[in-house]
């Protein structure tokens, strides 16, 4: 049985982890999930991704711990993207988001923390509790500082304490609650909103965050202006560029083309 259900809904692709009995990520698993986010990263007819967990009580509790003892290495062959197919997947310059249904901890968190927006179900849980089992959190430990106060990010990290859906939008860690039966509904209908936008400004968009991150900020803009990130050099030369100021001169709703 293939642990990743997939559906297409126009211009986005629903992904669902589904691995019973709580959607944890082996080396065979973690292959299959690079592959479908390469496959949707270099599908031009694919505008967003969103990722989920199968299940009312967990999205992903990240490392199969059964899978290690039984052979899989911690540091073995993830695929494409790195481990959950997402968190080293390079030039992915699509929106992704992720529909949090349940416990998210570990490499689960990672997962979610590898998308642009993250939605919760209220009853969401939270943790990176490698620190109980004698090993690192890796990608939360680069990303988490950086994306929440330094001493909660390192209070998370060396405690592996949990922490429940209201508390991680406290921290801006999610963008929004909501009720567990509407999960799906809002997430949706934002995939809806980003899928009718310009696919060429959200790819310049992504590479321009990740090549700013570590920049200072006339370096980060002198590379801009001067057009060398390719995707900047793209959207600047395109169709979609004119359609743009076209549409707002005769005040209609632009057509996007992503050319």
């Amino acid at each position: 049985m293939d642990p990743i259900r997939t559906e297409t809904r126009g211009a986005i692709l629903e992904v669902t982890l589904d691995r019973p009995k709580a959607n944890a990520i082996d080396l065979m698993t973690s292959r299959r999930m690079g592959e479908v986010f390469a496959a949707f990263r270099d599908d031009p007819e694919l505008r967003v991704a969103v990722i989920t967990g199968a299940g009312e009580k967990f999205f992903c509790p990240g490392w199969d711990l059964k899978a290690a003892a039984d052979g899989d290495a911690v540091d073995g062959d993830y695929g494409v993207g790195g481990f959950g197919g997402l968190q080293e997947l390079r030039d992915l310059n699509k929106p992704v988001i992720a529909a949090v249904n349940g416990i998210a901890c570990g490499g689960g968190l990672e997962l979610a923390l590898s998308a642009d927006m993250i939605i919760a179900a209220d009853h969401a849980q939270f943790a990176l509790p490698e620190i109980r089992s004698g090993t690192v959190a890796d990608a939360a430990s680069v990303k988490l500082p950086k994306r929440i106060p330094y001493h909660i990010a390192m209070e998370l990290l060396l405690t592996g304490r949990w922490f429940d859906a209201t508390e991680a939008k406290h921290w801006g860690l999610v963008n929004e609650i909501v009720p567990a039966a509407d999960l799906m509904t809002r997430v949706r209908a934002l995939a809806d909103l980003l899928a009718s936008g310009p696919p060429l400004v959200y790819a310049a968009i992504k590479e321009i965050v990740r090549d700013a991150e570590d920049a200072k900020f006339q370096d980060a803009m002198n590379r801009i202006t001067g057009r060398q990130l390719a995707t900047v050099d793209r959207l600047y030369a395109s169709e979609d560029q004119l359609e743009g100021a076209r549409a707002f001169a005769e005040k209609r709703d632009p057509v996007w083309k992503g050319r």
